[in-house]
């Protein structure tokens, strides 16, 4: 690739691996929060899956135009951005805590207070998602650009080990800050931890603005050498790449799945009552990252983009079957299948959508961080079947939210699809 940069990567790795446990940190978030809200505002399982939705609108919303934000102050500004969103953010969430802390009596708050709250709560989530949306749009399309496209996988792969480990950290942080189980906090407890998390996030910003990064072009982007992609110097439109709009949708799947996987493991082990279900958000990242190593030891010298996402295509859809079958209190550690099919999903339809789309590739990152929405409807869907299965089915709660999981099945076979054909399209 033609890039304005230095060959050496290792300190622009370093530094966006942080940034990837940072959003990684401020999702793994809701995690804690969910059951928390369910429990001490006394919410039902659909209402409390608001907090994943509207923390993943804001990718629908501002994930297109996010990509313009980066043409214009650059990706290293616009990473900084995104922090100072997060700070503001955190300290929002502190405003219902007060009231509902307030507002208590013995254990109860009132139902219109209960619902103002839950209000704030959601606004405060739509701008942490906002955020979100920002920093990934900035540091998705770097690390694919980074280097050649065919390590795209590789790369991400890495990043994906400081994604994901960051979620589990960030429940037993909030857990350790807050100093109780998940099962006796009140949402009043997480005051003081919400102000410490946002001067991390102040503080952090501010160091991003030094950090020691270029800003790069992809093949074909740089201004006078459109040529360089002959598949993009033709096209006038973004819709014009096929093999992109198919990945938007493959994309926007994935990341509902993964959601899943990585957000529910707290809910899915307090409704199985398992003790101590804040230590479960271990099984998946742990999963996650054991699929990651094998992407940075096999890609691309034992295994190509193309192979690996087929191969998890197929532990996906077989693990997910198999979920479905066991007893309701082993259907924890199938979480753990789930996020092994998932590890390699994304690090390998990103650079496989994002190929050859040359001057197209911001806009066509910032397209492909729209899809990132899927992370707010395919868990809110599920806990809507979870309600279903458990209020009219007549499920007991286990079986209910066990079964709920069958949403996952078309999203991993639409992946399937990809994998085998969809990608192929722009050959």
């Amino acid at each position: 690739m033609t890039q304005t940069r230095k060959p050496n990567y290792a300190i622009p790795l370093a530094c966006i691996g942080f940034m990837f446990f940072a959003v990684g940190f401020a999702l793994g978030l809701n995690g804690y929060l969910i059951p928390l809200l369910k429990s001490s505002l006394n919410v039902s399982g659909g209402a409390s899956y608001l907090i994943l939705f509207v923390t993943f609108s804001s990718f629908l919303i501002f994930g297109y135009p996010a990509g313009s934000i980066i043409k214009k102050i650059g990706y290293k500004k616009t990473m900084a951005l995104s922090f100072l969103i997060f700070t503001a953010a955190f300290l929002l969430f502190v405003w219902p805590a007060k009231i509902a802390n307030a507002n208590m009596e013995g254990d109860v708050v009132a139902q219109s207070v209960r619902i103002k709250c839950l209000v704030l709560f959601l606004i405060a989530s739509f701008i942490s998602g906002l955020g979100n949306t920002v920093l990934q749009a900035a540091i998705n399309p770097y690390i694919t650009i980074l280097g050649p496209l065919e390590t795209g996988a590789k790369r991400i792969s890495i990043m994906g080990i400081c994604n994901k480990l960051a979620y589990p950290i960030a429940t037993l942080f909030l857990a350790w800050l807050i100093g109780k189980s998940i099962g006796n906090a009140q949402v009043g407890d997480i005051i003081k931890p919400f102000y410490v998390i946002a001067a991390i996030f102040f503080v952090l910003g501010i160091l991003v603005l030094f950090a020691p990064l270029e800003e790069i072009k992809a093949k074909g982007e740089e201004e006078g050498h459109e040529e360089d992609c002959p598949y993009a110097a033709g096209k006038t439109s973004i819709w014009q790449f096929h093999h992109l709009v198919y990945g938007c949708l493959t994309l926007f799947l994935y990341v509902g799945v993964e959601t899943l996987a990585l957000q529910t493991p707290v809910d899915l082990a307090s409704t199985l009552n398992l003790p101590n279900p804040e230590l479960y958000p271990w099984l998946p990242s742990i999963g996650m990252v054991i699929g990651y190593l094998c992407g940075i030891l096999l890609i691309p010298k034992k295994l190509s983009q193309e192979s690996a996402l087929k191969i998890c295509a197929w532990i996906a859809v077989v693990g997910t079957l198999c979920s479905l079958f066991v007893p309701a209190r082993l259907s924890v550690w199938f979480l753990f299948t789930m996020a092994l099919a998932c590890s390699l999903m994304w690090p390998a339809i990103w650079p496989l959508a994002m190929a050859d789309l040359g001057k197209f590739t911001k806009k066509g990152a910032g397209l492909l961080v729209v899809t990132i929405f899927g992370g707010a409807v395919i868990p809110f869907l599920f806990g809507l079947l979870k309600d279903f299965l458990q209020n009219s089915a007549g499920l007991e709660p286990a079986q209910a939210i066990q079964y709920a999981y069958l949403i996952a099945l078309p999203c991993f076979l639409v992946i399937m699809w990809y994998a085998y054909r969809g990608y192929k399209i722009r050959k």
